[in-house]
């Protein structure tokens, strides 16, 4: 007769996946009331950040959207590199250039280098335009500082952007502005000293030649 199997010992131990099982779901257990109100608190969070970024971005392009068609937006220093950029524009083709200064500093101090190159180039621009209008009207110890201030610009834009083509270009137009009225460069001089390195090789410091 065959023997009958000895019930199992409740108190023999456990093989180990099976106390592993059983101390993950003691664990899982223990942690779900707390989970089920942090997870949503989480969820919450990253879609409120997610939505505020959204709606930074959207009022940000809406404002250069004003300034670029020709409505004035008030900006903090602090703004975004783009609408500091469109800002500066917006000034600079209405004679406001000393109210770009803080906004390009703030651009040069956070390190935004495209940016603050864009910005210098459309400030220098002003300069060599409202110049071009000072000469015509033979005034030109007032057309001078413009010159000058205008090429330290374009200087600083090729500093921060050696590719940038349309800066050394017009560089060049401000540098043939010198020679053609050597009055400027005795009077003015170039206030921005030597580079510790040359930035280009393609345009002289005072080109010769025809314009």
């Amino acid at each position: 007769m065959p023997h009958a199997l000895a019930p199992a010992d409740s108190s023999a131990p456990l093989p180990w996946r099976a106390r592993l099982r059983a101390g993950l779901g003691g664990a899982w257990g223990a942690s779900r009331p707390h989970l089920l109100v942090v997870l949503p608190i989480l969820f919450l969070g990253a879609a409120l950040a997610f939505g505020l970024s959204a709606w930074n971005a959207a009022r940000t392009n809406a404002d250069i959207a004003r300034l670029e068609a020709g409505r004035d937006v008030a900006v903090a220093p602090e703004a975004a590199d783009g609408l500091l950029v469109a800002r500066i524009a917006f000034l600079a083709v209405r004679d406001r250039l000393g109210e770009t200064e803080p906004l390009i500093e703030s651009l040069d101090r956070r390190g935004a280098a495209g940016a603050s190159a864009r910005a210098r180039y459309v400030a220098a621009n002003a300069r060599i335009r409202e110049a071009f209008r000072l000469i015509e009207r033979s005034e030109l110890d007032k057309a001078g500082p413009q010159v000058t201030l205008a090429r330290q610009d374009y200087r600083r834009a090729l500093q921060a952007r050696p590719e940038f083509w349309d800066a050394k270009f017009n560089f060049d137009v401000a540098s043939r502005l010198i020679r053609d009225f050597p009055e400027f460069d005795r009077k003015f001089g170039d206030e921005l000293k030597a580079e510790p390195k040359q930035i280009w090789t393609d345009i002289p410091g005072q080109p010769r030649g025809g314009p």
